[in-house]
């Protein structure tokens, strides 16, 4: 896939990207770059999110990578003001970081539930609820957070998971009402099962092939570059009257 649109609003528009170190994020990181957005990324993963800056260090703004628990909110509060710090108010939030661990009804306890709550869930409201302030002052601004089809599938095997990125859309519409007299869009960003290298290393085998040459309509890999097409259109003022909505990418699965 060679994207070839460019959106002259992401141009030196502040973005901040959470889980920005592999996978879906790490391209996203590129893209935003790439057109020339100031990005700043948090993740936990050091090495991954130091090697991936180096990378792009050539861009026309060279993003800030703040490695950081962003489970902790003290943690991801202090992250994204490190980002505000050096590029200024945040005017594109990506609330893209999620752990997708396989995990059983009997092994999950209280303190798993919290923690899969944690990163799926929990982060995504306090970081929108962080950058409004600026997107408020500067007359508006787009959070797009992550979802998942999982759910809509009824796929089992990571409760916690599932019953989080369920919650996204409520979160999303929640916040798109209460933030759209300030002209701050919210919309949730669906992704099927996209091709990862994580994905690709611990859960897609030939039988999960099979499984999605069935489910989608386009039996075609499903790429990050997917997501961050999407994404892309939903950071910047193309879609300036597209709010509270659900935007699947998955090849036509659900």
């Amino acid at each position: 896939m060679n994207p070839s649109a460019i959106y002259p609003s992401l141009r030196d528009r502040v973005v901040l990207i959470t889980g920005g170190a592999t996978g879906i994020g790490a391209c996203l990181v590129e893209r935003f770059a790439a057109q020339g957005a100031k990005v700043g990324f948090i993740d936990i993963d050091r090495d991954a999110g130091t090697a991936l800056a180096h990378k792009l260090s050539a861009s026309l703004h060279p993003p800030l990578f703040v490695a950081s628990d962003l489970t902790q909110i003290s943690a991801l509060d202090a992250g994204i003001q490190t980002v505000r710090q050096r590029f200024g108010p945040i005017r594109v939030l990506l609330n893209n970081a999620a752990n997708d661990r396989r995990h059983s009804i009997e092994e999950t306890t209280p303190e798993s539930w919290d923690a899969g709550v944690a990163v799926n869930l929990k982060h995504q409201f306090f970081a929108a609820r962080n950058v409004a302030a600026d997107m408020r002052a500067a007359g508006g601004g787009s959070i797009v957070n992550f979802g998942s089809i999982s759910w809509m599938l009824k796929q089992g095997g990571m409760p916690v998971y599932t019953t989080s990125k369920a919650a996204v859309q409520g979160l999303t519409r929640s916040l798109a009402r209460d933030f759209g007299p300030f002209n701050i869009r919210v919309n949730t960003l669906v992704p099927g099962w996209v091709m990862t290298d994580k994905q690709l290393r611990l859960w897609v085998t030939e039988t999960s092939k099979e499984e999605i040459a069935r489910g989608q309509c386009l039996n075609q890999p499903l790429m990050p570059e997917h997501i961050a097409a999407m994404a892309l259109f939903l950071a910047s003022e193309d879609s300036a009257m597209c709010t509270a909505q659900d935007f699947v990418v998955d090849g036509g699965w659900v």
